[in-house]
Parts: structure tokens; C-alpha cells; sequence
């Protein structure tokens, strides 16, 4: 399985970046039992857009064969576009990258059914 975190830097050290289609990148890691392989994505062409950049990271998270998507917060265009893709959305996570792993690989995490920010936020 493959899970893309939101990330203010690069790898699991960083912390979580509470935007997701603004967010500076995407840590991806790709879990094979106890294995992980951990890649850091960056998210510079939808930081300074002017509007959907939501919809644009969903393609990103989309192309880079994510699976499941942990992230601060998440608007609705986003949230659709999201979930048309089948990504699982894990909202409301802080930290750390690595400690978001930790919880969700620990199920301690409760998946998102809707947006939690207006657009735009």
C-alpha cells in the first residue's frame, strides 16, 4: 500500500502540513509488511496557484499510485476529486510525518467522509 502525508519538509521527520492542496509536498511511503520505502514529493506548482489547487493535488496524490491520503485539513473540490480516485482521506492529523504513519499503520486514525474547510482555506 502506498500513503501519501501532507509535509512542510521531506521525509518522516517533518511535520505535517495542515493544507493539502497547498501543502510544500507530499511524503510517500510505500509499505510492503515491515519495509518502507519513503519518497518526498513537491508540491510547488499548486502552492501559489490561484484556484484548484486542491483539484490538482488530488491528481498528484492520484499519479503517484496513493492509496490513502493523511492530512491536516481538506475542501470539498478536493474531498470529491479525492474520493472519485478511491483514495482513503484521514483528516485532522498533526505531528509529525512519521508519527501519522505510526498511528495510522496502529489504526489509531478515523477516515474522513466529508470536506472539514470551506474552499479556498
Amino acid at each position: 500500500m502506498k500513503i501519501a502525508i501532507t509535509s512542510s519538509g521531506e521525509g518522516l521527520n517533518a511535520p505535517v502540513d495542515e493544507r493539502f492542496g497547498r501543502a510544500a509536498n507530499f511524503v510517500l511511503v510505500e509499505v510492503d509488511g515491515d519495509e518502507r520505502k519513503v519518497e518526498t514529493v513537491p508540491n510547488t506548482q499548486n502552492r501559489q496557484a490561484a484556484q484548484g489547487a486542491g483539484i490538482q493535488a488530488a491528481e498528484t496524490v492520484h499519479r503517484n499510485g496513493a492509496q490513502i491520503l493523511l492530512t491536516g485539513h481538506v475542501g470539498p473540490k478536493a474531498f470529491r476529486a479525492l474520493d472519485a480516485a478511491k483514495i482513503e482521506i484521514y483528516s485532522g492529523i498533526k505531528g509529525t510525518v512519521g508519527d501519522a504513519l505510526d498511528d495510522y499503520l496502529a489504526g489509531r486514525l478515523q477516515q474522513t467522509h466529508g470536506a472539514d474547510v470551506e474552499g479556498h482555506w
